[in-house]
């Protein structure tokens, strides 16, 4: 009777959850980082800034004068937090704990440069400081993952689950640059059809701020919205039609003329 008591709670994972775990990390402007303190070996917990490399893993901007800079250096073990709750019972809206491994960037290298990027899209404010000396990248590597996406909503998932392998990412990483600085810059309209039309957003002033394999992400203040593509990228050239067709497909849908008809060229 005791082993019938001990029910495994979990369920199975399904594409559906994965999504749903994808979706908080790729859009959450910041989490709870718990390292272990260097010495005690006492838990630490802290508010971090974050964003996402392009394939999804979680990447944190920190100080050297921050107490989890030196814990991550000593022990890159740690756990990340991601989830924000709305109205009511804070317990009852999805979240993340996911293990990892922290792995800091290199200042001066190419990947420092593309992870600058991609953060200060998602993290404006963050330009004040990104630059200063003290402060370093980190990608937290990731190891498994639980969700809780409500009650009786509980699933284990694993780093393949969460991470994107797809063959095509270096390609998409060297183009997205340019790409996202083009689509804000000539085609700020498909942009906000965008938002509106598949990711139902209200009308604002909606930029893009990261194109991946999987979906773009795109932002209004402290709004962050993720839009997925019906079919993973495969390359440069396929990023740039995809956006095209989607720009044609939310003006139908939208029915409205395109003044930039041409996004993505």
């Amino acid at each position: 009777m005791q082993d019938e008591d001990k029910k495994d709670v979990r369920q199975a994972t399904t594409p559906e959850a994965v999504r749903q775990a994808k979706g908080l990390i790729r859009t959450a402007r910041s989490g709870v980082l718990a390292t272990v303190a260097p010495g005690t070996g006492w838990p630490i917990a802290t508010r971090v800034g974050l964003s996402t490399d392009i394939d999804g893993t979680p990447v944190i901007l920190t100080s050297r004068l921050a107490a989890h800079t030196p814990a991550l250096l000593a022990d890159p073990r740690c756990s990340l937090l991601v989830g924000t709750p709305g109205k009511g019972d804070p317990l009852a809206h999805a979240r993340i704990t996911i293990a990892c491994e922290a792995h800091e960037i290199e200042r001066d290298s190419d990947e420092h440069k593309r992870v600058d990027h991609r953060y200060l899209c998602h993290q404006q404010k963050a330009e004040l400081y990104s630059s200063l000396p003290d402060f370093r990248y980190f990608r937290l590597e990731v190891q498994s993952a639980a969700l809780n996406a409500g009650f009786g909503k509980a699933f284990d998932l694993t780093r393949a689950d969460l991470i994107n392998a797809n063959p095509a990412s270096p390609e998409l990483a060297a183009a997205e640059a340019d790409a996202v600085e083009h689509m804000n810059d000539d085609h700020a309209e498909a942009v906000a059809m965008y938002a509106e039309y598949f990711a139902k957003a209200p009308a604002g002033n909606w930029r893009l701020c990261g194109i991946d394999a999987e979906g773009i992400d795109i932002v209004d203040g402290d709004d962050i919205r993720r839009v997925w593509f019906e079919t993973e990228l495969t390359s440069s050239h396929d990023m740039h039609m995809t956006l095209v067709r989607m720009a044609g497909e939310a003006r139908r849908g939208l029915d409205r003329p395109l003044k930039d008809a041409r996004a993505g060229h």
